[in-house]
């Protein structure tokens, strides 16, 4: 992690370097402006599902979830005195959330159903308004009661002058999953009917942190030990105005992954009725190819479409196409309604609740990993007036609602809130 965030930094100082030899063609009389607060955006929402294919029970219960979400982002705007542009972005983001199945992971159901998660992160950008470039780094922290992740990135734009736009931008993640075990398949004095796969990470976890741990155990009472999963992406996007009233986007992203790529607390049960811990290739590949392209009819409607194609080396591919038409009612007052559709094939994998066999090396009854399709549905609601609301520091307010089905049975709402402060 040190030689990363060594290279991005070194990144950094590279193209300062080069924005602040461009910048001697700016105006000399150019006077820095300090940071100020420039806009304040907070985010609010409410999620309810239900389902009945939880994996914490191996394909079968209650997918039942609530989650209230939280966001809160500083922006923050400067110039330099060579004329560059500097923006930080600060966030801090709590959830909480209760899931039914979450107190199933102790077969005695002692455990929790209720979690928190907070994610701070910071991301510094600097501008060159003149030369059309830019470069930026970030940095992000996840805290939740079965993981933690840290993650680094930083980008790179260019912009020609031909209304075209070129961004590349690299990050990694890096998570410890804790090794929260189903209580029955904790072992006490034998372990008749676990796979040599699970005695040993039961083991030699149990080994590393002093005991074992379940769901219906208290955190005082262990250390509860934690194994890597690290994600590396790098993306690319090019965006291009073809006339005033067309604009389309294409975006490619590399995806690799390492480390423990299940949950030790999702169950599956094989043929004969035993059951296991989910198990599954420490490596995963992603290709996700985008394509976005925006028509503006008229003054008051535009057009946003986008399709998306993904294939991994799991065996899993999906395609996703949405629309999302804004009308605008008067220019301060807007109506959004949007719909996305989205079908995926299994992994290699995947397969239900006690079909799976003690002759496969790799196996999952996660209903993520199914072949599915799903529907999703709803309107946003913008209201921005030329001087906020009542001349108070709120500038706009956005209301958004959507409806989720999958044909798994899933289900869900959101409704979401976003307040704009200037």
């Amino acid at each position: 992690m040190k030689k990363i965030s060594l290279t991005v930094f070194g990144l950094y100082l590279f193209f300062l370097n080069s924005f602040g030899q461009i910048s001697e063609h700016f105006n000399t009389s150019f006077k820095s402006k300090k940071l100020k607060l420039e806009e304040v955006n907070l985010v609010t929402s409410y999620y309810n599902q239900n389902g009945n294919h939880s994996a914490v029970t191996g394909g079968i219960g209650s997918e039942k979830v609530t989650d209230f979400a939280n966001m809160l982002e500083l922006k923050l705007v400067g110039y330099g005195e060579t004329g560059l542009k500097h923006t930080i972005l600060a966030g801090l983001g709590v959830d909480h959330h209760t899931a039914a199945s979450q107190k199933y992971v102790s077969a005695t159901g002692a455990s929790s159903a209720d979690g928190n998660r907070v994610y701070p992160s910071l991301n510094w950008t600097v501008e060159n308004e003149a030369k059309g470039t830019e470069f930026g780094v970030g940095t992000y922290i996840s805290n939740e009661y079965n993981y933690k992740s840290y993650a680094l990135d930083a980008h790179v734009g260019f912009k020609n002058k031909y209304g075209g736009e070129f961004t590349f931008k690299g990050s990694a993640y890096f998570d410890q999953v804790k090794l929260i075990y189903p209580s029955e398949l904790i072992p006490t004095t034998t372990t008749a009917g676990i796979t040599p796969y699970e005695q040993n990470i039961i083991k030699t976890n149990a080994s590393s942190s002093g005991g074992y741990y379940s769901g219906g155990s208290s955190y005082n009472e262990i250390t509860i030990p934690s194994t890597p999963r690290n994600t590396y992406t790098g993306s690319f996007t090019f965006a291009q105005i073809i006339n005033k009233e067309a604009q389309f986007a294409v975006l490619l992203d590399l995806v690799k992954q390492d480390g423990y790529l299940g949950l030790p607390f999702h169950r599956v049960y094989f043929k004969d009725m035993s059951v296991h811990i989910e198990n599954l290739p420490s490596t995963r590949t992603k290709i996700p190819i985008g394509l976005r392209f925006n028509y503006f009819l008229g003054d008051n409607v535009i057009v946003k479409s986008y399709y998306r194609y993904y294939t991994d080396n799991w065996g899993l591919t999906s395609h996703t196409a949405s629309i999302e038409i804004p009308y605008k009612f008067t220019p301060f007052f807007s109506v959004a309604p949007f719909y996305r559709y989205y079908t995926q094939t299994a992994t290699k994998y995947f397969s239900p609740y006690a079909t799976h066999t003690a002759t496969e090396q790799y196996f999952t009854s996660n209903y993520a990993s199914s072949a599915f399709n799903s529907h999703f549905m709803g309107a946003n609601i913008r209201i921005a007036p030329p001087n906020g609301f009542n001349e108070s520091f709120l500038s706009a307010m956005e209301i958004r609602i959507g409806h989720y089905t999958q044909t798994t049975d899933l289900n869900s709402n959101v409704i979401s809130f976003h307040f704009t402060l200037k």
